[in-house]
């Protein structure tokens, strides 16, 4: 179970900025529908809901942790002399 957790997680760092954020909007619109679906009987895999909601929880810490290394990497650059 946590080398599939893994292995999602190496594909998602693999794919850009755009493109996580069109996976994001994707499992968002995927959450929707499965919350849906649920509350009116129609969803046979129950654990959907949870896959997506842990899914979209690892594209906003990938995405995190780009934005801190954009920061960091900003915050010790050293300054041009004049």
């Amino acid at each position: 179970m946590a080398r599939k957790a893994r292995q999602q997680t190496a594909d998602l760092r693999g794919l850009s900025d755009e493109d996580l954020a069109k996976e994001m909007e994707e499992s968002y619109r995927q959450l929707f529908t499965a919350r849906l679906q649920l509350s009116t009987q129609q969803l046979a895999n129950t654990a959907l809901p949870r896959k997506t909601r842990r899914n979209i929880g690892r594209i906003k810490t990938i995405q995190r942790e780009r934005q801190l290394a954009a920061i960091y990497q900003a915050a010790t650059e050293p300054e041009p002399e004049s």
